[in-house]
């Protein structure tokens, strides 16, 4: 299926996505809606996302609720930490942290509205529904009570990234040796009583929310750019966004055809699986998936490791906004 990915662009370019579904595997023909709708896309919507987030990734599944997270990739460390929150009469509790494609979700939100807007003040109200119905997620139901639970361990959470070794490119790219912030957003929830008597009818997006300058200033310094369309069919997988943010971030930073084995990019992306046998083939469908909502990106597949080609960026100039 990854091999597959490598030819669906060609194809939806130079036959249109109807015939080039007729063209291939049935099993590949997901990879063609993919590419189809981002090739087709021409809205030219941009999100974006800080570069420390596009190398390093929450947790794929629930944790225990008192359990740190941890993740190195190469220099650079991101840690993040479970909080505590009071909902109703009850005593404070520890909320865990922020997993899954949801919580990825909101995070793109949060950090593309604070780079279009240059400001660390992020509406939460209309344009968050507007934005979460690009995406084609529902307000309502279990959609918004997994995006409530998300938005409160990100809320409560405290995150830092620390970057061990000096380089040039390092430091361009990701931003000082070390950052630490008390908490992605600094003031304000996602939730607020809706005053009708019932806590369970806590209502989404009505407020504004203030995000941690630390992170603000980073984020602002170091963006990523990430093609709404690509995160709108990629949006039930935490994985294959995972891939998707990696891929645009490194690619266009490449100078020359760069090697990864396996059990790096296992490091990388492997979390919750224990081995690394089990995990290949998932991580290869997350791949073409990733490439066919990335074009542009060139990457090849070889028994012990894959190969990242400089390619273009998906978004094609990274500072305008």
């Amino acid at each position: 299926m990854a091999d597959a990915a490598k030819g669906v662009r060609q194809l939806v370019l130079v036959h249109g996505r109807a015939a080039a579904r007729q063209m291939v595997e049935p099993q590949d023909r997901p990879l063609v809606d993919i590419a189809g709708e981002v090739l087709g896309d021409d809205s030219n919507r941009k999100g974006f996302s800080y570069s420390g987030l596009c190398l390093t990734s929450l947790p794929h599944r629930r944790l225990p609720d008192d359990a740190p997270w941890e993740r190195t990739v190469g220099p650079l460390t991101l840690i993040v930490e479970p909080g505590r929150i009071k909902l109703g009469d009850g005593p404070a509790r520890m909320m865990g942290v922020p997993y899954g494609a949801r919580a990825r979700l909101i995070l793109i939100y949060l950090q593309t509205q604070a780079v279009l807007t240059n400001s660390r003040e992020v509406n939460l109200g209309r344009s968050m529904r507007a934005w979460m119905g690009r995406m084609g997620l529902s307000v309502g139901g279990e959609t918004a009570a997994a995006l409530r639970e998300q938005a409160r361990r990100i809320a409560t959470c405290t995150m830092r990234f620390t970057w061990q070794a000096e380089s040039k490119a390092g430091a361009q790219a990701i931003g000082p040796t070390m950052m630490s912030n008390e908490r992605i957003i600094k003031s304000g929830l996602f939730f607020h009583d809706s005053g009708k008597g019932d806590a369970r009818q806590e209502t989404l997006f009505e407020d504004r929310v203030l995000l941690d300058n630390d992170f603000f200033e980073q984020l602002r310094r170091h963006p990523v750019p990430l093609r709404d369309a690509a995160i709108q069919r990629l949006k039930d997988s935490s994985t294959a966004l995972d891939i998707y943010v990696w891929l645009a971030f490194r690619l266009h930073h490449l100078e020359r055809h760069t090697p990864i084995g396996w059990k790096d990019l296992y490091q990388q992306f492997g979390a919750g699986y224990q081995h690394l046998w089990r995990w290949k083939p998932r991580f290869l469908e997350a791949l073409a998936e990733a490439v066919s909502a990335y074009p542009e990106a060139r990457v090849d597949i070889e028994d012990s490791h894959i190969v990242l080609h400089p390619s273009p960026p998906p978004v094609p100039k990274l500072a305008k906004g």
